[in-house]
């Protein structure tokens, strides 16, 4: 039996959401935005990497079910960011970086699939370290519409539920760990950067690139009590481990709590698949 559940969550972004929906603080509702930019593609990227591992490899039948209920979750997360970025686009936020990731994905496509689903990996580990400072750190979205923070908490949560199903197919596809670390380091530069260049886009176009309070909020978002900086160092170098697994972090209290605590805000349309 998988141990996910693919979710239905109660958001309607056809009634659209502020231009600075996080708090009326610029930098971090650009941030964020950003981020939302990038992952239809990206997990469209992940669905189909894990898709492409060869059946015989994956002979644990738990595993089998978390790779179709994986897939389940990110094409529901594809989705809704989707809608999420078509409302950017009337703020007058266009997602810049789009052809350059176009591009770059047309190359990853002609890779192995032990190299797409050590890419996957890499990438899959930014979003649950993301993930679980969304959940562990409430001002990260202090003061954010409820039904945008039902999203992104939501989103969290899925996160962190199959953030070691990519990790599992890959070793069960016989991946190893120079591949693994290669392509981590690659990765960890691209999405730096290109999160990095669409947060400074967004801003400029918003008007609020200049502005003191928006790079005080920039400083306070990366080095303040609860920063950025301080909650990705730990995680981000424990990837390079041999030992590494994404549950030696155990942290399914944060998604027991969420779920519990917003049971009115989601139903399963797939639940714990057999």
């Amino acid at each position: 039996m998988s141990t996910l559940t693919v979710r239905k969550i109660d958001v309607d972004l056809s009634q659209g959401f502020g231009r600075h929906w996080n708090g009326g603080d610029a930098y971090r509702t650009q941030l964020f935005n950003a981020l939302s930019m990038s992952f239809p593609r990206g997990e469209q990227l992940f669905i189909d990497a894990v898709r492409d591992v060869p059946q015989e490899c994956l002979t644990d039948p738990v595993l089998r079910a978390e790779v179709r209920d994986f897939i389940g979750q990110e094409a529901t997360h594809r989705h809704l960011h989707t809608q999420y970025n078509k409302g950017l686009e009337q703020h007058g936020l266009p997602y810049t970086r789009e052809e350059k990731l176009k591009k770059r994905l047309a190359r990853v496509d002609k890779l192995g699939v032990l190299d797409r689903l050590a890419i996957t990996c890499a990438l899959e580990h930014y979003t649950a370290v993301l993930a679980d400072g969304v959940l562990r750190r409430p001002d990260w979205l202090d003061g954010a519409e409820p039904h945008m923070k039902t999203l992104w908490y939501w989103h969290a949560v899925e996160e962190t539920e199959h953030k070691g199903v990519a990790f599992d197919a890959y070793v069960a596809a016989g991946g190893g760990y120079r591949r693994r670390v290669a392509w981590y380091l690659h990765a960890s530069m691209v999405f730096a950067y290109d999160s990095f260049m669409q947060t400074l886009h967004n801003l400029r176009n918003d008007g609020q690139l200049f502005r003191l309070r928006t790079w005080g909020s920039a400083i306070n978002t990366w080095f303040g009590r609860s920063g950025l900086a301080w909650h990705l160092a730990k995680p981000v170098l424990a990837y390079l481990s041999p030992r590494f697994h994404p549950w030696r972090h155990d942290n399914r209290k944060l998604i027991e709590d969420w779920l519990q605590d917003n049971s009115a805000s989601w139903r399963p349309v797939r639940a714990k698949s057999a």
